[in-house]
């Protein structure tokens, strides 16, 4: 009976782990990114700047905005790298690189233009991917990565 337990629990777990790859492109961990102005690489497509994660964690392919400025769409965050380092995610407290490229047909959006380091960048989340945290990401949320969601919710106006 012990074998017939483990097997059901192995069972559930590849389940779970199957539904979370099959949803992974939807879902968008909140971050809220604070710009270090004296790490500015680029400033126009691809963007390539250093950042603060000051709330949440950032993961490859998070949409990226400003909402400071009308929720300027400023693209996809394609790579992370720290201490010349590629990484995967980032949470609060690090002090990493990203480069955004952009995923508009629309002129691409330049840093000191559009946007200045004055400017909290937010990932850029909607109901669908909220929905897709709840259901298949709850384990690899926090209590404050919750909270975000719902300052978040409030500045994107999300039901």
């Amino acid at each position: 009976i012990y074998r017939l337990y483990d097997m059901f629990v192995s069972y559930q777990e590849q389940i779970k782990k199957d539904n979370q790859e099959q949803h992974r492109h939807l879902a968008i961990f909140p971050c809220k990114l604070k710009i270090l102005p004296h790490y500015v690489f680029n400033k126009r497509d691809p963007i390539i700047c250093g950042v603060l994660v000051e709330d949440g964690c950032i993961k490859l392919g998070t949409p990226i905005c400003v909402p400071s400025k009308d929720c300027i769409d400023l693209g996809r965050v394609v790579s992370i790298e720290m201490n010349h380092k590629s990484l995967d995610m980032a949470r609060k407290g690090s002090e990493v690189c990203i480069k955004i490229e952009s995923t508009t047909s629309e002129t691409p959006k330049m840093y000191g233009r559009h946007f200045d380091k004055d400017d909290i960048l937010m990932s850029k989340i909607s109901r669908e991917s909220i929905d897709v945290l709840k259901a298949y990401f709850r384990d690899e949320m926090q209590k404050k990565d919750w909270e975000l969601i719902i300052e978040l919710k409030k500045i994107f106006n999300i039901i």
